[in-house]
């Protein structure tokens, strides 16, 4: 494969930081999936060098597209993880066997009452 061009290496580190904010992440995290030991912008464009080297530009998007894939799993799954914690929380309160709705409504209609007077 021929090498990027100077401009084309300009545009990709530019796309890939605006692609990395996002999706919430940061150089560092993107160092980590690239498996490289510095997120320095040079190190991940040598990164995106090599790959270059070994595909093309399609190689390039195949990798930053599992690491998007990945990183959206992770998300969904935090996001799974919190409503479930958000539903746990909730259960120990059912065990009281208030009927919270009933409750509501009588305290709404005694506060209706109260004003009326």
């Amino acid at each position: 494969m021929t090498r990027l061009t100077s401009q084309e290496e300009k545009e990709l580190i530019l796309f890939i930081k605006d692609w990395i904010k996002a999706h919430g992440y940061s150089q560092k995290d993107l160092a980590q999936q690239l498996n490289i030991n510095s997120s320095r912008t040079s190190e991940i464009a040598n990164k995106m060098k090599v790959l270059y080297k070994k595909g093309g530009i399609f190689n390039i998007a195949k990798n930053l597209i599992k690491i998007e894939q990945y990183w959206i799993k992770v998300k969904k799954n935090n996001f799974e993880d919190h409503s479930n914690f958000t539903k746990e929380v909730k259960k120990p309160y059912n065990q009281l066997d208030l009927n919270y709705k009933l409750d509501l409504d009588e305290l709404m209609n005694q506060m209706e009452k109260d004003h009326k007077i």
